[in-house]
């Protein structure tokens, strides 16, 4: 029964082994059973080539694992610029990490005109008033009048903002800096008080006890504020020639300021006003002028131009009184316009665009 079979697996092996070799089948070669020194090298190339099998594909998509890597990196940046967007543009995160991302990345709040408005100089200001105003005010935030503090708050710290923007502009353009040195004689005034002058560590624990401010936050802070009175004086070329003619018109009248008020109003239809202080006290502060300098007067004697330490312009005094800690004087104050003039046609000429909206706009 088994020789037919065998008989047509003859037949079979005859013809296939009359085809061409290109057509014959390739015989299957089994592996040899033990490894001997004759055989080591086709047992390891055997081995190496299943290995193979694992890394080529791995080799070969390569640059799709790179390609998805990036897909995802991309879309978990522009996830998070879309979150950090809503939060400060839409609901308006005043948060202290929010406050923190605005002083790593320059995001603006507004423009004018062509300069940008940093979003941390708005937060910068609202948050240490917002402290402020939660910690010392009388009136609770969660109350109906206590958001609308707050709204105020709010359009008054981003009108300063935007100062400090127009000011920095200004500044670019005719050379006006704030060197760490500028900040530094500021903040050395200031520890002067009433009650002695304190150490700066005292000094810096008030600020962040009153304002929630650290030592960065605040000379930032004050960067701003000298930028803004530098190039508001620089600006306001009027204002320094009618001091000028006030102190000329004061000397001759032997420091009859309201006079002298009088006569500017009349010739130079300027805003000045005349007046008198009463006792104050040498280390405190009148209307931004310094009265430390005037106690350096002696009785009677009639002050130089004086500078306020704010934008609010111009003093000419005369010493009336002096003790050893107050002091009494005359003046007249010749106030700082056209910054202010400058910047309120700016927009109303529609050159500040907000980027937020604020209740009260």
């Amino acid at each position: 029964m088994l020789r037919p079979i065998q008989s047509k697996k003859k037949t079979m092996k005859k013809l296939v082994s009359k085809l061409p070799k290109r057509l014959q089948p390739k015989s299957e070669e089994t592996p040899p059973s033990r490894i001997t020194n004759e055989t080591v090298a086709e047992h390891r190339e055997r081995i190496l080539a299943g290995g193979r099998k694992f890394k080529y594909p791995v080799q070969y998509a390569r640059h799709k694992l790179v390609f998805n890597a990036l897909i995802i990196t991309v879309a978990a940046a522009l996830l998070l610029g879309l979150l950090g967007w809503w939060q400060l543009y839409v609901v308006q995160n005043s948060s202290a990490f929010m406050y923190r991302i605005t002083r790593i990345l320059p995001v603006p709040v507004a423009a004018v005109d062509s300069e940008q408005v940093p979003y941390r100089d708005y937060l910068l200001q609202y948050r240490g008033s917002e402290y402020y105003l939660e910690k010392y005010g009388e009136i609770k935030l969660s109350t109906e009048d206590g958001r609308r503090q707050l709204d105020y708050i709010k359009r008054q710290s981003l009108d300063k903002a935007q100062q400090v923007a127009y000011a920095r502009m200004l500044g670019r353009e005719k050379g006006i800096t704030v060197s760490s040195a500028d900040v530094d004689a500021f903040i050395d005034q200031e520890r002067n008080t009433a009650n002695g002058r304190v150490s700066l560590e005292t000094y810096n624990a008030s600020i962040k006890m009153l304002y929630d401010q650290d030592t960065d936050d605040y000379r930032l802070s004050v960067a701003n504020g000298i930028l803004k009175t530098k190039v508001a004086f620089v600006v306001d070329t009027n204002a320094t020639k009618q001091a000028d003619t006030a102190l000329t018109l004061a000397k001759n009248s032997n420091g009859d300021f309201a006079k002298a008020a009088e006569e500017l109003a009349t010739s130079q239809g300027a805003a000045v006003v005349a007046g008198q202080s009463g006792m104050v006290d040498v280390n405190s502060k009148y209307g931004g002028l310094r009265v430390s300098e005037v106690s350096q007067l002696n009785v009677g004697q009639l002050s130089d131009i004086l500078r306020t330490t704010t934008d609010d312009g111009y003093y000419i005094v005369k010493l009336m009184n002096k003790t050893d800690t107050q002091v009494d004087f005359t003046y007249i104050h010749i106030p700082l316009s056209t910054f202010e003039n400058d910047f309120a046609k700016l927009k109303k000429d529609g050159k500040i665009t907000e980027f937020v909206k604020l209740a009260n706009t």
